[in-house]
Order: structure tokens, then sequence, then C-alpha cells
């Protein structure tokens, strides 16, 4: 048995449809199984001014999914939870470490506001739901939970820290994935891959017992790739083979015009605002 018909909108993104905010970050609006999900949420400027403007009710989120605890893509839970009194918030425990980000010998922190840690602290535990393991929402729906990192090629995808002198590197480990799946392959959803893109499709092929990847839409984190890693990664891609590759947020140019060559029409970047129905 397979899921229903999925819908996903893309509310919030580096790029966005005019009336719409543009903000970097990601925030995506999944409906399926009559169930309706947010999985990330931006840096909170931008989201509850997209879904006022695409007709997407907030307060009706059942389930609400971390891909990781960065600013840009857990900045909107305060706004939400208040809203969505009944929606249940899946994430890793790491999505609250303090975390770094260093370019130029200046640090600058990139961990969850703590207005987003303060409403995730307030929630019952029957409502918080920490993922440590891969976790199923429904027979044809689930989060991965952390991703093996296998291949050679595949970072976390820039200068992460623990610490702002730079000394403990932050492998962001609470990187977590959801995952559909459809009677033609799996629809796979992904903030910014810091696992790397290819580790986190193989890995939810692995928890599908090898079903094909029909789509991915998310960030990719590959703005700031080598160009090798970039070919690598388009090389695996070739041989995974998807319908519709949709990359957000932190892809970069050169990656996104690198899966268009590759994939013609069939990879298009995303803006909030656009709409994909499979």
């Amino acid at each position: 048995m397979t899921s229903a018909s999925v819908k996903i909108t893309i509310l919030v993104d580096n790029q966005a449809r005019d009336g719409l905010v543009a903000e970097h970050g990601l925030s995506l609006w999944i409906e399926t199984e009559g169930r309706h999900i947010l999985f990330d949420t931006g840096q909170g400027n931008a989201l509850e001014n997209n879904a006022r403007a695409l007709g997407v009710d907030l307060g009706t989120t059942d389930i609400l999914i971390l891909s990781h605890g960065h600013y840009d893509h857990a900045g909107g839970i305060a706004q939400v939870l208040p809203q969505a009194r009944k929606a249940n918030v899946y994430c890793n425990a790491g999505v609250v470490c303090p975390r770094y980000s260093i370019s130029g010998g200046k640090s600058k922190s990139v961990q969850m506001p703590r207005e987003a840690m303060a409403a995730i602290d307030e929630l019952s535990s029957r409502r918080l739901r920490w993922v440590q393991k891969p976790t199923a929402l429904s027979e044809n729906m689930g989060i991965t939970g952390p991703i093996p990192r296998e291949t050679s090629y595949e970072d976390c995808g820039g200068s992460f820290y623990l610490d702002p002198e730079g000394r403990r590197a932050d492998p962001i480990d609470d990187d977590l994935a959801l995952w559909i799946r459809k009677e033609n392959g799996l629809i796979a959803c992904v903030g910014c891959a810091h696992s790397g893109l290819v580790n986190t499709l193989n890995y939810v092929r692995c928890l599908n017992d090898g079903l094909r990847i029909r789509a991915v839409v998310g960030g990719f984190h590959l703005l700031n790739a080598s160009r090798e890693r970039i070919e690598q990664t388009m090389a695996a891609l070739r041989l995974l083979a998807p319908d519709r590759v949709v990359p957000c947020h932190c892809t970069g140019k050169i990656a996104c015009g690198m899966l268009g060559d590759a994939f013609g029409e069939k990879a298009a970047p995303g803006a909030a605002g656009m709409t994909y129905q499979f």
C-alpha cells in the first residue's frame, strides 16, 4: 500500500514569487494522508506573510519537523506553535546546541533563536518527539533520524563550529530528512542536506527496501562546494535518476546550473509560492 496524493508548497525560500517575501531560509508545507506537515520554518520573517498570501493556515499544522537546529530553519517556531496547538514536533535533540559559523576570521551565532528554544521547552512530552533513529509517521511516511555519512566527498558544507573560537567542528549530526513513499518511488524533503545529499538519498532508499527516488525538494548545501564535489554529486544523482529535482535555499547558482544541464526540465530551482503535486 502506498501514500495518497502529495502536495508540497514552498512557503519560505531565498527566492520568492511576486507578492511574497524572500529570505535566506526554508519552509515546506506538505499535504498528504489528510494531514498538514510543516517542514522547517525559515527565519521567521517571511513565514506568516507567505502562508497567509498562499491560503495556508498554520494553525492546522498536525506535524512540525525540524531538519536541524539552524536559525534559518527553526526561526519561526515561536510563531507557529501558539497557533498550532495540536501539532506534534519532531526533531533531533541536537537542535538546541549552541553553534557558530566562522567566515573571514569572524564568528557568527547560527543556532536556533532563544524564543524558538523556549517554545519547544514549553511543549509537553506528549507533543515533543526526539528523533534519534528512523521514525515512522505512517505506513508510507517517515523521518530518517541521523543519516549515515558514507561518501568520501560529502561534508557538512561549511565552516560550522560548536564554539565561537572554532576549536570544535560541528558535524551537524542533528540533520534529518522526511520521506514519503508513492507507488512509483520516493519523495524526499531535505532542509540543507548537511549529511550530504547523496548520503541522504541513499539512506532514504535503504529505509525503503531500495525503492527509487522519484523526487527531491529542498536545500542541497552546495553553495560553497568545490566543483569536484558538485561533479561527484551530479554523477551519483544521474545514477539515482529522479523524475524531479527542486533545488532551493543553499544549493547555489553553480550547482543549480549543473543540475539543469544534467536533468534538463526535470530540474528547476524552487521559490516561495511554488507548488508540486505528486
